[in-house]
């Protein structure tokens, strides 16, 4: 007999690989793209950013959302936002450009309350970081699609047509979990008044959700360090490759779904790794300070390295800076009360997506001031094994408890 929670892990994890597809396909034609509009390459930096702000507005706004409509029908409605913001950004207007990032963010959104919400409901508790890491693994399995597919969609046929690729993805998702929506979204709550959403007390629900646990401050604060590297990471390899080395677009697209698949591989080993050790905060730490010293390493080595030696450290890297998402959200759902689960995971998502909001546009325009790519690479991973070091002291100062 299949286990119950089989058939909502793979709604979940669907749903997670079709949105980051959406969203990492941008960053992976950004050298045509910027190109052929006359744009400066760091821009894309930019792009991500509003992308990260449209998916803070939803954690902010639109958390109520999913108790309101339910988890499958929020993850619907996000793959089908992120086709239309596709599809404006293959226009090939600037000016439609924010809109579109802002909307591919919105449509992202979902992605992280209803899965948890879902997962959070079916989950067996001792196999629950396995589980939400598998969820989270369709994140950097996006990015390797984006890498692969839409590298040399590019190559062959131009950037519009890359992300076009999005929109059918988008919509065919959308279509696939359509059968299990009354399953999943069992415990919606219809009566929910839509405006209760957007008022101004929304505005503190973040900060107010880290005062559910002890633990969510350290474990957020680390969660936006980790977000900083995996953001300019995901937001600049293929550009810095193609630009500042020379890459072709296939190659470096290559090295950039070898990052991202390594990232899936990561994130399954390292959940079944942080499920035995019992400690969330304890393997976040030690795991943040792998994963800095090897993203230093991929960014000074790989571009002049032979190319084994370069797909090796592009596996070291992503194995280790895109694999932190599961194990933080599960640990968020351990410790918080079960009716407030997806409020706490948009809080704490929300607070370390500024992560993702901040080092992208910090990265261009460190760019754009000193001339160097590597210097604002180098900056992030620094950032990350600062705030490991940190929070594993304050570990330490609790006597080693995780919470």
């Amino acid at each position: 007999m299949r286990a119950p929670w089989i058939a909502p892990l793979a709604a979940a994890l669907l749903m997670q690989t079709v949105g980051s597809f959406m969203n990492q396909v941008v960053p992976v034609v950004a050298p045509r793209m910027t190109a052929d509009l006359g744009l400066p390459a760091a821009m894309v930096g930019n792009f991500s950013s509003l992308t990260i702000l449209g998916s803070i507005l939803f954690l902010l706004f639109g958390t109520p959302l999913v108790a309101a409509f339910g988890p499958a029908r929020l993850l619907q409605c996000g793959v089908l936002t992120g086709a239309s913001a596709l599809a404006l950004a293959a226009l090939g207007e600037i000016w439609l450009l924010p809109v579109a990032a802002l909307l591919l963010g919105i449509g992202y959104g979902p992605s992280g309350p209803a899965g948890s919400r879902i997962l959070q409901a079916t989950a067996p508790p001792r196999h629950r970081v396995l589980i939400f890491s598998i969820k989270q693994a369709g994140a950097p399995a996006g990015g390797a699609l984006a890498g692969v597919v839409a590298a040399q969609v590019a190559a062959q046929w131009g950037w519009q047509p890359a992300l076009l690729t999005g929109m059918v993805l988008a919509t065919g998702a959308a279509l696939i979990i359509q059968p299990m929506r009354a399953q999943l979204d069992a415990e919606r709550n219809p009566r929910f008044r839509i405006r209760e959403a957007f008022t101004l007390r929304r505005l503190a629900a973040p900060v107010t959700t880290l005062r559910l646990h002890p633990v969510l401050p350290p474990l957020t604060l680390q969660a936006f360090a980790f977000a900083a590297l995996q953001g300019s990471l995901f937001s600049f390899t293929v550009t810095w490759l193609v630009e500042a080395h020379g890459f072709a677009l296939t190659t470096a697209g290559a090295l950039f779904a070898t990052m991202q698949v390594a990232g899936v591989v990561g994130r399954l080993v390292l959940g079944w790794a942080a499920d035995r050790l019992g400690d969330a905060v304890r393997s976040l730490t030690i795991h943040g300070l792998c994963a800095a010293g090897l993203a230093a390493l991929f960014v000074l080595a790989a571009p002049a390295s032979p190319w084994p030696v370069a797909l090796g450290l592009a596996m070291l890297c992503g194995f280790t800076s895109a694999s932190w998402n599961g194990i933080f959200l599960a640990e968020v759902a351990r410790v918080s009360p079960p009716d407030r689960v997806a409020e706490a995971s948009s809080g704490a998502i929300m607070l370390c997506f500024l992560g993702y909001l901040s080092a992208p546009s910090a990265f261009a325009l460190a760019v754009m001031t000193t001339g160097s790519w590597t210097l604002p690479f180098l900056g992030a991973a620094g950032l990350l094994a600062a705030v490991s070091l940190f929070v594993l002291a304050w570990r330490a100062a609790r006597g080693g408890a995780a919470g």
